[in-house]
């Protein structure tokens, strides 16, 4: 998907926008790094220029084929070859800490996307798992195996990981706006006062009262892709309260969640039989309730909700022989609780019918 969300078109403006940019570029002296990169340069005191096989694969100008830079890529967007740095695995030493933070020397080890070490650290390693991680945006990503499957859906094909030399794909879908519309609510609306109050908001009433919540607050990410789409509440009336806005709003991320899921099954042919979640918002229960109901399938939080971070530990746990192999370290997942389905068919049909009505709505409008 060509979008600005992606490296390529910011190197391509810092070039021709920065004085000097572009002339350094040439003669050598310009580094690009994705922010793994810059860490592992800073930590190296300059030894290291490196990122991984995930990393690499969201800049837009990397072949996820081959796992090297694209040549045709690269010069599409005018961007030197001595800029990028060196693509590795995911899982290994990359060089040794040159800092005064340490006492001693440090090995550096796993490096990961923040969406892939996500996925790594909810132990989706088999293909076909799906994981969902709610945090300012939601993003679902489904393990694919060892070989991309190019979305008909508007989803992503990305680098899962690469350990030893074996490569795991995976597809992805972004939502731009999850936990940041109870942020909304409470800067914005002034409905709530903390993040943490909107559960109990919501909790007032039993249903959405007919109120749509369409979060497009900064466009609309999979599978739609429009950028300039407007957030719509829709289905107000004398007898909306705080408490339904707030439910919607909720619902809204989960009805998200749905239509990437739904993608997903298309591409792939599989039926998702359940989806482990993470993140802040993971911790709402009525959020993760509905979830499962919209779904029909189980939704299953684990004891360790901050799994990005999880997920590069384990990569680097691996590399240094901390843990001896993928069987140990899924030994260390662990469910916390698990939601399964509990709404009727007649009642889910006629919310999923509700949000159709509201995203031809949004579309229809800006």
């Amino acid at each position: 998907m060509i979008d600005a969300y992606f490296s390529a078109t910011k190197i391509r403006w810092i070039l021709n926008n920065v004085p000097g940019a572009r002339e350094k570029a040439r003669r050598g002296e310009l580094r690009f790094g994705t922010v793994d990169s810059w860490l592992v340069w800073n930590l190296t005191r300059g030894g290291v220029h490196v990122t991984d096989v995930s990393n690499a694969s969201r800049t837009m100008l990397f072949n996820i084929h081959n796992l090297t830079w694209d040549e045709e890529l690269l010069e599409l967007f005018g961007i030197p070859a001595s800029m990028m740095p060196a693509v590795q695995s995911s899982s290994e030493v990359y060089g040794m800490t040159k800092t005064t933070l340490f006492a001693h020397e440090v090995p550096i080890a796993g490096i990961a996307g923040d969406q892939q070490a996500a996925l790594f650290g909810q132990m989706c390693t088999a293909p076909g798992s799906v994981k969902n991680t709610y945090g300012t945006g939601c993003f679902l990503l489904m393990n694919t195996g060892e070989k991309p499957i190019f979305s008909r859906n508007n989803l992503l094909t990305t680098v899962a990981w690469k350990i030893g030399e074996t490569v795991n794909y995976a597809i992805e879908g972004s939502i731009f706006v999850g936990g940041s519309v109870v942020q909304w609510l409470r800067d914005g609306l002034g409905i709530i006062k903390s993040s943490s109050e909107i559960e109990a908001l919501a909790g007032q009433v039993s249903d959405n009262g007919g109120v749509y919540f369409v979060p497009a607050l900064t466009g609309m990410g999979a599978p739609y892709w429009d950028p300039y789409a407007k957030g719509c509440i829709y289905g107000i009336t004398r007898g909306t309260s705080a408490a339904h806005i707030a439910r919607a709003a909720l619902e809204g991320i989960a009805f998200q969640t749905m239509d990437i899921v739904g993608a997903m099954a298309a591409d792939s042919g599989v039926r998702l039989p359940e989806l482990k979640v993470d993140g802040g918002a993971s911790r709402n229960n009525l959020l993760m309730q509905f979830q499962a109901d919209i779904l029909g399938a189980q939704v299953i939080r684990p004891e360790v909700t901050e799994t990005t971070a999880l997920g590069a530990c384990y990569l680097a746990g691996l590399a240094v022989g901390f843990w001896k192999d993928l069987d140990e370290v899924k030994r260390q997942w662990k469910a916390e609780k698990v939601f399964s389905p509990k709404t009727s068919a007649e009642t889910v049909a006629a919310l999923k019918e509700g949000w159709a009505d509201a995203i031809r709505r949004t579309v229809i409008t800006h």
